[in-house]
Formats: structure tokens, sequence, C-alpha cells
């Protein structure tokens, strides 16, 4: 068991990934904002990256007060800039910081963070378009963990928050927290739900859905509430960062293609916590480790698209026959098919859907991304490689 000073050491080293090109937005934009889950990171990154910048947390009552009811006085205290910690709570101000950075000449004047993409996008689109560069932050990647002493399980149940890699907190009670703290806080300043227990029970229903179509009328069912209320519900998983839906590869190749979306959580601790899952030795043998394990590699390629400041090109594919690709890189000339596997040990079935996929579409190549630790090339083109190496794949 690792002490806490080395668990502090550990995570103290790791650089974030989205740095450099936080650091190159700013050189480009008079703003840049980064957004992201709560706890992602997103303000020791942008604290760390901008010591010389005053910080600002509109979490502070009479900061925000102050701010709501004189934003031309409150701006006027940082004539040079500054960090605004989730901006999303004073939307107002976002109106007046467009006349200061139309009239200064100064790129990276104020980094923007946020945890409500909905919110933050639609006041930076109204207010700053053009003026802002924007990243989204998820937790850590793998590469940036770089735990490869953890087992499949362990790396499942505790997620990729960095909290949970600078303390020796434990992951349940840290789950446990957040889930009580979103639901009770963050999910009524972005939508007025009035029944929470119904809120929280589609979350953990969403929870047992991952990897699976989404059919939001059999959710509505079995919730009892109407489709518009499901999709209202999704929306707000969303744009809190919760979870994401992963879109159907819609060429059709001259078949039939499934066009209903994939659900997927951007953390499988906070998806293994809504199981009930108490502990990673409970993962080995649950029936939701595969579909656990094809969570966490989806969006560590997500992480890893996000860090570069580049949009979502992720895609999956699956005919009416059953046959299916679980991951496509659409790099525009270019697509990437990507089939992922918990297993350890490889078998023919591993190359199945890869192997129908270059068929169709004469395309050469492809990835199995497994739970080994064996990298291999095979004479198809299709390359093997271990999960935590999902970086190395263009």
């Amino acid at each position: 068991m690792e002490s806490n000073s080395e668990i502090v050491y550990i995570y103290t080293m790791i650089t974030r990934e989205a740095a450099k090109e936080i650091i190159n937005l700013a050189a480009q934009f008079k703003a840049v904002a980064v957004v992201g889950p709560r706890q992602s990171g997103k303000t020791t990154l942008v604290r760390m990256l901008f010591k010389d910048k005053e910080y600002v947390n509109f979490e502070n009552p009479d900061v925000r007060l102050y701010a709501l009811e004189d934003p031309r006085g409150f701006l006027s205290n940082y004539p040079d800039g500054a960090v605004f910690d989730e901006a999303q709570r004073v939307p107002e101000i976002f109106s007046y910081l467009q006349q200061i950075l139309d009239e200064s000449s100064s790129n990276g004047m104020f980094i923007i963070t946020g945890s409500n993409n909905f919110l933050l996008q639609e006041n930076i689109s109204q207010s700053l378009a053009g003026r802002v560069g924007y990243l989204n932050l998820l937790p850590l990647t793998l590469n940036e963990i770089n735990n490869k002493e953890s087992s499949i399980s362990q790396m499942l149940f505790k997620g990729c928050y960095p909290s949970l890699y600078n303390t020796a907190i434990d992951a349940s009670q840290w789950y446990a927290n957040y889930i009580r703290t979103y639901i009770e806080r963050d999910v009524r300043l972005i939508k007025n739900i009035t029944n929470l227990v119904s809120f929280e029970r589609f979350l953990r229903l969403c929870a047992g859905r991952i990897g699976q179509l989404l059919n939001m009328n059999s959710m509505a069912v079995e919730l009892g509430v109407d489709t518009k209320t499901i999709s209202a519900w999704i929306s707000v998983l969303e744009t809190s960062f919760v979870l994401f839906r992963l879109q159907p590869y819609h060429k059709n190749f001259n078949k039939r293609i499934v066009k209903m979306p994939k659900l997927y959580f951007y953390d499988t601790g906070l998806a293994s916590a809504l199981l009930g899952i108490q502990n990673s030795d409970q993962i080995d043998l649950h029936p939701f480790r595969g579909s656990l394990f094809e969570n966490m590699v989806v969006v560590d390629f997500l992480k890893t698209r996000f860090n570069k400041a580049k949009t979502n090109n992720l895609y999956f594919w699956r005919d009416n026959a059953g046959n299916e690709v679980d991951l496509l890189i659409d790099n525009g000339p270019t697509i990437i098919p990507i089939e992922i596997k918990s297993g350890q040990t490889l078998t023919d079935d591993y190359f199945k859907g890869l192997l129908y996929w270059n068929k169709l579409t004469q395309n050469v190549g492809g990835f199995v991304v497994y739970g080994g630790k064996i990298t291999q090339k095979r004479s198809s083109g299709i390359s093997v490689i271990p999960y935590h190496s999902v970086n190395t794949v263009e």
C-alpha cells in the first residue's frame, strides 16, 4: 500500500497533456476557456500555468454578488486580466468582458474555467465569439496516471479524477460525496428538477447502460416519465460532463446501419460507484466489467483528442446484422477502426469486427486495444496494443 507522501509525490510529478495547448491558446486568443467536470484539475492547472494572474473564484458568494451588481467596477480591478474560476455562475459579466478584450491588444488576458459546458458555451458564443480559445479538460488520461502496476479492475474502480491520486482518500467515499454534491447542487443550477430522487434513479440507470444503444423509450417506461423528460435529463448529464453520447458513423456502405448513439460516462470510477460497486475485487467477476473497460478506453481516446484542443471525431459502427466496430476515429481522408476487448488472452474473435470492416470498406489496418500487455503487428495490418498505450494511436 502506498504511503500518503508517495501518493502526493506521484501526482505532483504528473504533467497534464493539455498544458502545452492551453499556453498555445493563450498566445493566440484574448481569452482562454478551460471547461470540464468538477474536480478534473482545471483550477490547479490554470493557476500553475498563469501564476502571475490574480485568481477569482465565483463560487464565493461575496465575489459573485459584487460581479453581478457592479460588473464594470468589478472588472476594473483586473486591468491586466485574471483567472476567473467557475465563470458560469456570473453569465452577465461576459457582455462587459467583451469590451475590455476588444480594447486590449494583449492575448491571454483572461483565463476562464467552468464546469457547466452549456452555460459557458452559450455565453461565450453570444459575447466572446472569436475572442476565446476553447479547451475541454477531462480527468487524467491513462498515460498521465502511468500506473501499469494496478490491475484493470483497480483502474476501473478508482477512475481518473486527480484528487484520488493526490491524497489517500477512499474512492468509495469520494464518489459518494461527489454524487451527492452533484445531485443536490449542480443539477439544481442547470435545470430546475424538482424530483431529485427520480433523477438519481435515472443517473444510476444510465450507469447500467454503458456501451449500449441509448433507447430513451425503454428508460422512460422504466422510470415512469415521458421521453421528453429523459431527453432533458440526458442533456443535463452531458452539460455537466457526467456522460456523453458516442454517435454512430452514418456512411451506409449499402447496409442498414444502427442510428442510435451509445452511452458512455466520462469516468469509470463514477460509473462504478453508481452501479453500487464497493471495491475493485467486485469488478473482477462483474457482468459490467467488459462495458466499463470499453468505456475507459473510449473516453481515453476522447481525452487525448480534447487535450490537443480538438473536437470529438469518434464514432462507432454497427449494421442490422450485428456486425460492429467499437470505435472509429474519423481523420477526414482516413478512418481508423478500433476493437476494444477487456480480456488478456488474444483470440480470433478479437479481430472479427475489424476484418469485416476492412473487407467492406477496402480499408487496411486498425487496432485491437485489449487488457493484455503485449504489442503485436499482424499480417492483416492490424496492430494489437495494451489499453494503456491509447495515446500512441494516430
